[in-house]
């Protein structure tokens, strides 16, 4: 297809211009000439110029295309053939072009595309016929629209008759609706009705449903509350808490203002004969399994039996009895597990049975009472989880407080009870074989131990169950019938030693055998209470435990020594006794010193102490003064009333003086006393520093009365010739301090 006919005849007409122009100044400018600038300087690249050339060149094909005149006049048939084929759609009868009007189109665009014979022809004859073309090629176009329009017009015309057929057939519809509605009316109403009953019925259906599910149990939460076949477990205790919240909430509900009403009364009717029959069945669950339990050595608690019992408080007489069965059970089987350690031991032989050392009486016992300690501790803590008791905070050993009775939790008195009944039995066994034990021996000193072992473990047992548990009040007995013999065999013995008298011919002044059995009995039986004593009572010495074995066993002791002592001085009057009283009662004082709680038994020994040092002090004293030559002239000294001189006093007079100190005077050289510091009758004593003490306080005394002497001779009144001189003749020359030095003694100030 050539291009558009219009550029190429403008190019023709340029090039015929720009011969005949030699050059653009040499010609004038003129119309044509501006419209030819005007026309070359167009654009016509914009869309509209460019569509238009389009068309032009569609409208007028070169005549150099094969056919283009034939392919010109198809193309106008075919359009139109193809817009009747797209409106065919909408045509009902397929009418035929109008022959008449194709022919006159045909012909006038063939005569207005004629074969170009020279090159520019086809352009001026398009640009002459322009405006004819373009009307005929509207015309043909309005003519095209015209048809297809009439087309539509008659498929409107015929959708027309289709819609009143259709608004004629709906009026029908509708008449035949309004009759049927009108009919069914009364239908239509009675099925609203019912609708409205089923939703009530629905509301009324929820609202039971809901009433049930909370008022009621389920078919598996009653067969798990009654039924034997399922075990007490946690979906038994989760039905009966179900049903006792039902039973909560039915009385709230029956507590309203209309009262009780009949659901309330048959809803707490029938839970409560559930709930009793959930109660029997954990009364025959926990009777069972206490019965199994009880026969077990090692005892535990399971969760279930804990929750159980606790359930079973509201039922004190289910619990009661359950607890009964416990009860019985564990006093039996404690009774024989206790009988089995007696005679058969442990398992396989160990540990080996109690009564094999029964030879040991200590040990027998001490066997006995410690496992029925730790039977008696077990219980209480299987005891103690059964029923849900917490911790109070007690550290381990220290003593369990207890309420009196009335005022002591229930859990605390059933525990009581249990513990009672269960151990009852052991008392029994346990008693006969401690008592027989107890009356079997002869020493004191194995009786004090067994009653010391028994007073620890009823304090023991005092701590744990209290003092009115039935193995206290046992332990209290037997303890008491220890005591009752051990004392018994003490006071004999005492008794024996007051009637021991002492071997005339025996001259030593230490403690007879009587003495020293006696009191070594007294030091065994110190050690066994200290080992029994806490390290908080070791140095108490206001300690009263040991008073009565003291009193009992100390004072006998100390009157035999005076008494058996007294005895052999009448038959025997050059036997010192004081010496012999001494050294006994220093011996006793001796093993009674080393333990602190026998403070009120040594003060009495060392007050009696004192008070024969005090006299055997004095009779020294009056010895060493006799045999020294003063002790009649220290005694005139002494009582001298002054009524005459001294010097004129028969005994005291100057040459007696003189010879009374001249004697003094050869003791200090010659004496033992002075020489060796010491006295022959004080070295039998067998405690060096009562020795010492005596001895030296009656030097004290004698230096003294030598001053005394010495002063009362230089006074003036007693008329003493030459006073200074007599007393200087002889050692020690009158001069005290002098003396003093002598016996080695510091001397004491005015």
């Amino acid at each position: 297809m050539s291009g558009p006919i219009p550029y190429s005849d403008s190019s023709s007409s340029i090039s015929s211009q720009r011969k005949s122009s030699s050059s653009w100044t040499s010609q004038a400018r003129n119309p044509v000439s501006l419209r030819l600038y005007k026309v070359l300087g167009t654009n016509f690249d914009d869309e509209a110029t460019r569509e238009a050339l389009q068309t032009l060149s569609e409208l007028y094909v070169n005549s150099s295309s094969s056919g283009s005149t034939v392919d010109a006049s198809s193309k106008v048939k075919e359009t139109p053939k193809s817009n009747a084929y797209f409106d065919g759609a909408l045509l009902e009868n397929g009418e035929e072009e109008d022959d008449d009007e194709e022919e006159r189109a045909q012909s006038s665009i063939g005569t207005s595309k004629l074969v170009e014979n020279t090159p520019g022809e086809a352009a001026a004859r398009a640009r002459k016929n322009l405006k004819r073309d373009m009307e005929l090629r509207l015309a043909e176009g309005s003519r095209h629209f015209l048809k297809v329009l009439s087309e539509v017009d008659e498929r409107l015309v015929a959708l027309q008759k289709h819609v009143s057929a259709m608004h004629t057939s709906c009026d029908e519809a509708e008449k035949q609706l309004q009759l049927s509605n009108e009919a069914s009316k009364s239908l239509l109403e009675r099925a609203g009705n019912l609708r409205e009953e089923r939703q009530e019925v629905e509301d009324r259906k929820s609202i039971v449903s809901l009433f049930l599910s909370r008022f009621t149990l389920t078919e598996e939460e009653t067969e798990a509350l009654t039924s034997r076949d399922v075990p007490v477990g946690k979906r038994f205790f989760q039905a009966m808490d179900k049903t006792e919240q039902i039973r909560e909430d039915c009385r709230l509900l029956m507590a309203g203002e209309d009262g009780p009403t009949r659901a309330g009364k048959d809803i707490m009717a029938s839970t409560a004969s559930q709930l009793e029959q959930g109660y029997e069945k954990i009364f025959r669950w926990c009777s069972y399994e206490f019965r199994q339990v009880g026969r077990d050595s090692q005892l535990e608690v399971s969760t279930i039996m804990r929750e159980g019992v606790r359930r079973l408080r509201k039922r004190p007489e289910l619990l009661n009895e359950s607890l009964a069965a416990l009860s019985l059970t564990r006093q039996t089987t404690l009774t024989s597990s206790f009988l089995t350690a007696l005679t058969r031991g442990g398992p396989s032989g160990l540990p080996r049975p109690i009564e094999l050392h029964a030879h040991d009486p200590l040990r027998y016992i001490g066997d006995m009472l410690a496992w029925v300690h730790q039977a008696i501790a077990a219980e209480r803590e299987f005891l103690e989880a059964l029923f849900s008791i917490k911790e109070d905070g007690r550290l381990i050993g220290s003593a369990r407080e207890f309420a009196e009775k009335g005022k002591m939790s229930e859990e605390e008195e059933w525990i009581r009870e249990l513990m009672d009944a269960a151990v009852g039995k052991v008392c029994v066994p346990l008693k006969i074989r401690v008592q027989q034990t107890i009356r079997s021996q002869e020493s004191s000193i194995m009786s004090y131990k067994i009653a010391n072992l028994l007073q620890f473990y009823k304090t023991t047992m005092t701590k744990t169950i209290g003092d009115d548990a039935v193995l206290s009040v046992t332990l209290k007995e037997i303890t008491d019938l220890a005591y009752q013999t051990f004392f018994g065999s003490i006071e004999a013995q005492c008794r024996s030693l007051a009637q021991a008298t002492l071997d005339l011919d025996d001259t030593s002044l230490t403690p007879p055998i009587p003495i020293l059995d006696h009191v070594q009995i007294l030091r065994e039986i110190m050690a066994v209470y200290q080992s029994y004593l806490g390290d908080d009572e070791l140095n108490d010495a206001g300690n009263t435990g040991f008073l009565k074995i003291g009193d009992v066993m100390v004072q006998p002791a100390l009157d035999m020594c005076l008494d058996a002592g007294e005895k052999k001085k009448r038959q025997r009057p050059e036997w010192d006794k004081d010496v012999f009283v001494l050294n006994c009662l220093s011996y006793l004082l001796s093993v009674l010193e080393p333990f602190a709680f026998t403070k009120p038994q040594r003060k009495v020994i060392q007050e009696a102490i004192e008070s024969k040092v005090e006299e055997l002090t004095e009779e020294h004293y009056h010895d060493i003064m006799t045999d020294a030559g003063l002790n009649q002239i220290a005694s005139l000294c002494r009582n001298h009333d002054g009524s005459e001189p001294l010097s004129h006093v028969p005994g005291i007079q100057p040459a007696q003086l003189q010879s009374a100190l001249a004697s003094f005077s050869r003791w200090l050289s010659t004496s033992i006393e002075v020489v060796s510091s010491s006295s022959p009758r004080l070295s039998r004593l067998t405690l060096q520093r009562l020795h010492t003490q005596i001895h030296h306080a009656a030097l004290e005394r004698m230096a003294k009365a030598y001053a005394i002497i010495c002063e009362r001779v230089r006074r003036k009144e007693n008329k003493y010739e030459a006073a200074a001189t007599l007393l200087g003749a002889e050692r020690p020359f009158g001069q005290v301090g002098l003396l003093w030095q002598i016996f080695g003694l510091k001397e004491e100030e005015e």
